[in-house]
């Protein structure tokens, strides 16, 4: 059985029945049977399904933001944002996808060669909670529209919001058994998530998640030769400079840092300030994140939500007590609070060097790290040392002097005086342990195809 509870009070939401290993071998038989007929299936057929499921995300925004906030503790506006998002990219790969995959005509010595772009089958997602419907949505939109069936093994503690896409893109009118959820008891995981790696009606697997979650994926689909895109975990450095504006870089940084409650592997965790600054900036940012108002996600005026498991609570408070320990010193938060609810407090830490787990760890929750640097070119080899390398923004007046630092940080994704976002027209991804392969545009719909050679 699994029971999902709402994070703001500990109350029991909803249990529901979790599959055997004999019901996920049927519902692979009925998505591949159901794949065969969709992968002939005309663009303009498939195009017009996508817009009508932008259509229900819009019609139906308010309760499926309502769903996401019981279920993860997102602030409602912040979850009904998320939905609209996935309205938009189910516009973007209905308007954009068949020109995308085109075939490319290339001139070949005496003769023609062609390039196309076909569906693989049944393609694996692995999704988390922290964007229980974006997350999906990403991953499962070009999929779709590339021609391929989507099985879904999504997080049991938002299993409300997994059937509601279930069903949302059987409403929408696509074959009933084109994209299915798993319903997987937490002790089988590792097993029947291998199993549907190995079976040889899943020709792919998708993953966003924890680094070690995507390690053991990878290993599974490796073994298989299964083709993964993994988009893993983040330790984001945000780089404000001495010419930077720093009430606007704050607003950024702490509006980064705060969304989704702090739990985003894009989430600015790492700010390292120019010492020029650093006073400044510690001082605004400590005001800012005093200031934003924590508690019930359905009140309008919430920016903070509790986090999403008691278990995510528990870690983050012993990153920020071990580094306390360790000498960090404590500028806000920090305390846990009492009461129902997984809440933690907006927490910032300065002093931050290398010994403590805020600088080389991945804090997910609403904890801040300041690191201070004496020059550009120390700001590039602290933000660089770290594991990870998923998103990064640098803040600064010069933008040839930002730019100039952008291209040498190892990350997927640079943002310039803003905060890093995935967006359905740029490429997302990472590199290190932050993952490989690449969502969204054209480089992410082109993840899950055969691009064959035709040479005539």
């Amino acid at each position: 059985m699994i029971v999902t509870i709402n994070p703001a009070t500990e109350e029991v939401l909803a249990d529901y029945p979790v599959m055997s290993q004999g019901d996920v071998e049927a519902v692979l038989h009925q998505a591949e049977q159901d794949f065969i007929q969709w992968k002939s299936v005309p663009f303009e057929v498939r195009r017009n399904l996508m817009v009508r499921l932008g259509a229900l995300l819009r019609d139906e925004k308010e309760q499926h933001a309502a769903l996401i906030s019981r279920e993860m503790g997102k602030p409602l506006s912040q979850a009904a944002a998320e939905v609209l998002k996935c309205a938009l990219i189910c516009d973007f790969y209905a308007e954009h996808a068949e020109a995308f995959l085109q075939p490319e005509e290339i001139a070949v010595d005496g003769s023609r060669g062609m390039v196309t772009f076909e569906p693989l089958g049944l393609l694996l997602g692995v999704m988390p909670w922290n964007f229980p419907f974006w997350q999906v949505f990403r991953f499962a939109v070009p999929a779709v529209m590339a021609g391929n069936g989507v099985i879904m093994k999504h997080a049991p503690n938002v299993t409300g919001s997994a059937i509601a896409i279930e069903d949302l893109f059987r409403r929408a009118g696509f074959p009933p058994h084109l994209y299915r959820t798993m319903h997987i008891a937490f002790e089988e995981v590792d097993r029947l998530t291998g199993f549907m790696i190995a079976h040889p009606s899943i020709r792919a697997v998708s993953l966003t998640g924890s680094t070690a979650a995507g390690m053991a994926v990878a290993e599974k689909a490796g073994r298989a030769l299964k083709r993964s895109v993994m988009e893993l975990g983040g330790n984001d450095p945000y780089l404000v400079l001495d010419d930077a504006d720093l009430e606007a870089a704050v607003t950024v940084c702490a509006a980064s840092r705060l969304l989704n409650s702090g739990q985003s592997c894009i989430a600015a965790k790492r700010f390292i300030v120019h010492t020029r600054v650093k006073d400044r900036f510690e001082a605004l940012l400590v005001a800012r994140m005093k200031g934003a108002k924590m508690g019930d996600p359905f009140d309008p005026e919430t920016e903070v939500g509790p986090m999403a498991r008691g278990d995510l609570r528990d870690q983050l408070h012993h990153q920020v007590e071990q580094s306390v320990r360790d000498g960090a010193q404590l500028l806000c938060g920090g305390v846990m609070p009492e009461g129902k609810g997984y809440f933690y407090p907006p927490t910032v830490l300065s002093g931050i060097t290398k010994s403590m787990a805020v600088y080389g760890e991945e804090t997910f929750g609403p904890v801040a790290a300041i690191i201070e640097a004496a020059d550009d070119a120390e700001m590039v080899r602290i933000a660089n040392d770290s594991p990870y390398g998923l998103g990064s923004a640098v803040f600064s007046a010069d933008i040839t002097r930002a730019l100039a630092i952008a291209r040498q940080l190892e990350t997927g994704n640079c943002y310039i005086n803003a905060m890093v976002k995935s967006d359905p027209r740029l490429p997302f991804g990472g590199v290190k342990q932050s993952g490989y392969g690449r969502e969204l545009s054209s480089y992410g719909i082109k993840e899950f195809v055969n691009i064959k050679t035709l040479c005539f």
